[in-house]
């Protein structure tokens, strides 16, 4: 997915850009840059944070990023942020989501004027340099940064830096957040509210979708003002925000609780483990929801270890994110051993380290291994943001069943799959519990879901789950 953090400040910003940004790191495993504007003008790093982390790369760099106004992303794939010249003026630009039209947007930018751009590995152009020839098509950044929203099949959020302030817009249907923080002499802009804290900035506000603020170290004022409709990513809560993160004023950690509790409720008097787990990191919160609501002990029958191993998600091949998934997890054989386990996950995606992790309980001795996801079934791809490496739908073991038994009308039917009170749901639940190997499945039902994060359902977007965008 990404992330992003911007300072303006009357001072030297450099160690509280590089502690913001570095505070994003959950958010992307590829890239991570910074960029200042100081005494010598514009200066930038970027580099490779695949199997290091963002502050082992970027320490080296602080002495020559010194300026008083500063952006930097954590990234999934393109090199940022970029250095850009133009009609505008100069300035720094980082952008956090996913264009899915971006062949007609190259080709409109190539007619009326554009001769070229930077190719990547793999014959891909850098996300964030398109956008930044649309701003540049029109008068004013504000201006740019509105038709980017308007013409971008997908969701784009972007932060901006010239000599003297800070640009911010979030998304057109706010698909992901984006807050101010503020304190005596300095605002700051951020992904995450969370990241900023320890810096000692307070809460300012949340930018509203499709909003377009300026920042300086004297104050924020509104470009373009926010929109009516809101489609924020349900997701967040689910898995990727952090838990101190809150979200339209919804804690992550405190939803995941409620979560929990709702699975629990719905699980009442059908099964009866000795323990609830939840699969480190984002399962566990899910997990201790479940056990406070159920009275069912909780427990961790297997620990993380973190100290060396990179997220699972991050290698682009299946095998090495199962090796990496398996590796990272060591048993607690006398927490295991002759157990009814329930164990919450935040998701099944294409399963295979889920049937991995209950196959690895099940040789450690558990006598039952119980699963309940955190969230419906996966039946969509997300179109909106960065949050899957999958490059089909069809890579989702739902999709993958559903297709082996529809066949050419699997997409007539997905709706009905959808449905928690229908027989198809019930056959593929029925199916994925056969072929993982669970002793019993049971998914968190979309309306539960909603309930669970507090917002009214017209504000989110749980296209991944509905198919509804």
């Amino acid at each position: 997915m990404g992330g992003f953090f911007g300072v303006a400040s009357k001072t030297s910003c450099t160690l509280e850009l590089f502690y913001g940004v570095d505070y994003h790191s959950h958010l992307g495993t590829r890239r991570g840059g910074m960029a200042v504007y100081g005494p010598n003008g514009f200066n930038r790093a970027i580099h490779n944070i695949e199997n290091s982390p963002f502050r082992t790369k970027f320490d080296r760099d602080l002495e020559d990023l010194e300026g008083n106004l500063g952006i930097g992303c954590i990234s999934d794939y393109d090199p940022q942020p970029l250095l850009v010249q133009s009609h505008l003026g100069s300035f720094a630009i980082t952008t956090v989501g996913k264009i899915n039209n971006m062949d007609e947007l190259l080709k409109a930018v190539y007619a009326n004027g554009n001769t070229h751009f930077q190719e990547m590995s793999g014959g891909q152009i850098n996300c964030t340099e398109l956008i930044a020839a649309l701003i540049c098509k029109k008068d004013t950044v504000a201006e740019g940064i509105r038709y980017v929203q308007d013409v971008v099949d997908g969701s784009i959020s972007v932060l901006m830096m010239t000599k003297d302030k800070l640009i911010a817009g979030r998304d057109k249907l706010g698909r992901t957040p984006l807050v101010i923080g503020q304190k005596k002499d300095a605002y700051c802009v951020s992904f995450e509210d969370f990241a900023y804290i320890n810096l000692g900035y307070s809460d300012y506000r949340e930018l509203g979708p499709g909003e377009i603020v300026e920042i300086t170290p004297e104050g924020v004022e509104t470009l373009m003002p926010p929109g009516e409709e809101m489609k924020i990513c349900s997701f967040l809560w689910v898995y990727y925000g952090y838990p101190t993160s809150s979200y339209e004023g919804v804690n992550v950690e405190e939803m995941r609780y409620e979560c929990g509790k709702m699975l629990a409720q719905r699980d009442k008097g059908l099964v009866e483990p000795d323990i609830v787990a939840g699969v480190p990191d984002s399962g566990i919160a899910h997990a201790i929801g479940y056990a406070n609501e159920s009275k069912i002990p909780y427990a961790r029958p297997f620990i993380k270890y973190t100290p060396t191993w990179p997220r699972s998600f991050m290698p682009t091949t299946q095998s090495q994110r199962s090796l990496i998934a398996r590796m990272k997890l060591i048993p607690v054989k006398s927490l295991i051993e002759h157990k009814k386990l329930l164990l919450i996950d935040d998701s099944i995606v294409r399963g295979t380290q889920l049937r991995e992790t209950t196959e690895f309980l099940y040789q450690s001795g558990a006598k039952e291994v119980h699963v309940r996801p955190a969230c419906p079934p996966l039946l969509y791809g997300c179109k909106f943001l960065n949050f899957s490496r999958s490059k089909s739908d069809l890579d989702l073991i739902t999709r993958q069943l559903i297709q082996e038994r529809e066949g050419d009308k699997a997409e007539e039917v997905l709706c009905e799959y959808a449905d928690p009170t229908s027989e198809r749901y019930e056959w593929m639940l029925e199916e994925i519990r056969k072929r993982q190997n669970f002793t019993s499945l049971r998914y968190h039902r979309l309306d539960d879901l909603v309930k669970s994060i507090g917002l009214p359902s017209c504000k989110l977007c749980t296209y991944c789950f509905d198919g509804k965008e």
